[in-house]
């Protein structure tokens, strides 16, 4: 797919190369306060040279970060170079995961395998007539409870977090599946905080073979997927309201929590809310009464280990 490279997931220094040259051809001098006189640029965004001086570093030493051939910029050179760029906090935080030394050794095996921690499945438990999932760091659906599953994949196997090879990847969902997409009114902002959160992922974990083959599927197999993940914008799936049109209860509109750790690793919990007394609370809780009666316990995959 013509200007994206599927396996600079697995370069840290390629990634962070590319971060900073799209991020800058997103610039224009007047965002930045320059100006141009009217003379006839090259690129659509600032020029090296302008971005280094905003920043307040030399032009040749920021060349070589974009060339991938310098590996130790400070914290204090990134930061500034965040500044200039206009990064937001999750944009800062991607940019130094991205500039952080490589580990050294031979080559990453494969990942480990993901389980739900017992603490999860316990707060997972407690989410009874909630829709709630548990998402590992590939957005693999590790377990769910019955009204997660009603919600997000009502069309699936109930049964399929259970069984390695076969759980749901909700960013596969999203761009793959059209149950999915017809499931978010605004289907592209639901998939731009998809792509977004990826990017963030995959800067953390760079040697994910799994992550990568990930990117490579989506982006070959869908179009959408290729421009978002071309421009290297990050978002931190937090806290965000979608108005979903679900096939069992109409229209309604949810507040999508996402919850982790204190450690900030393992999977996380997603929560979805709706305001008290709402019209799409009341959807909700029909939601939970039309679910099967024998369904009234999380579904227990969350020790099995991935593929």
């Amino acid at each position: 797919m013509p200007g994206v490279r599927i396996l600079d997931v697995m370069s840290k220094h390629g990634h962070l190369a590319e971060f900073l040259q799209t991020r800058r051809g997103q610039l224009r001098p007047e965002d930045v306060g320059l100006r141009t006189y009217g003379e006839r640029r090259r690129v659509p965004g600032l020029r090296r040279e302008e971005l280094a001086m905003l920043a307040g570093i030399s032009a040749p030493y920021y060349t070589r970060l974009e060339q991938g051939q310098s590996h130790n910029a400070s914290p204090e050179v990134l930061d500034a170079i965040a500044g200039a760029l206009r990064l937001d906090e999750p944009e800062r935080a991607h940019l130094h995961a991205l500039a952080r030394a490589p580990r050294r050794g031979g080559p990453s095996g494969r990942p480990r395998a993901e389980r739900v921690p017992p603490a999860t499945s316990a707060l997972l438990a407690a989410f009874k007539g909630t829709p709630a999932i548990v998402i590992g760091r590939g957005s693999d659906v590790l377990a769910w409870n019955p009204e997660g599953h009603a919600l997000f994949a009502g069309h699936l196997d109930p049964e399929s977090p259970d069984v390695p090879g076969r759980r749901p990847n909700m960013a596969r969902l999203v761009f793959l599946d059209a149950h999915t997409r017809d499931l978010y009114a605004d289907w592209p902002a639901k998939a731009r905080a998809v792509v977004g959160n990826l990017r963030l992922t995959a800067g953390r974990h760079p040697d994910d073979s799994r992550l990568a083959g990930l990117v490579g599927e989506l982006t070959m197999g869908s179009p959408e997927f290729a421009r978002m993940w071309a421009d290297h914008r990050v978002q931190a799936c937090d806290v965000a309201d979608y108005e979903m049109r679900h096939p069992l209860v109409g229209t309604l509109t949810v507040t999508q929590q996402t919850l982790q750790s204190p450690r900030g690793d393992g999977p996380t919990l997603v929560v979805a809310t709706a305001e008290p007394g709402s019209p799409s609370a009341t959807a909700l809780t029909l939601l939970s009464h039309v679910i099967e009666p024998d369904a009234a316990q999380p579904r227990r995959g969350a020790h099995t280990p991935t593929a």
